[in-house]
């Protein structure tokens, strides 16, 4: 993996772009940072969200509000509530994201989780 120089920097969340991404049901919004190997989302999904597609991706996430249902292929289900997290690397799991009433979450992705 290289290493990329990120420079020091604040993002205000409320000036980034919003792209809509629609779901099995209800809809995710994401604000996007990218850099070189890394993203960096604050992601909402509206509330009875459920996504399209099982993923692959390594994430951090970590719950800012609401709560999220994080459902395994294998049926294994764990919710996260304000003030937790979960990780996982590239192609150990394939997962999606349920809601009920909605949330906010900080996600992190990029090369160093493959």
């Amino acid at each position: 993996m290289k290493n990329s120089a990120i420079p020091f920097q604040t993002i205000d969340w409320k000036s980034v772009p919003r792209t809509e991404h629609k779901g099995e049901t209800g809809t995710a919004y994401w604000q996007t940072m990218q850099f070189e190997g890394l993203r960096v989302r604050h992601v909402e999904y509206s509330k009875n969200y459920k996504a399209d597609h099982w993923c692959e991706k390594g994430h951090i996430v970590y719950c800012l509000e609401g709560e999220v249902i994080n459902e395994l292929k294998d049926g294994t289900r764990s919710t996260l509530h304000p003030g937790m997290s979960y990780i996982v690397s590239d192609d150990l799991s394939s997962h999606r994201s349920i809601t009920e009433k909605g949330v906010q979450l900080l996600i992190i992705d990029g090369d160093f989780l493959k």
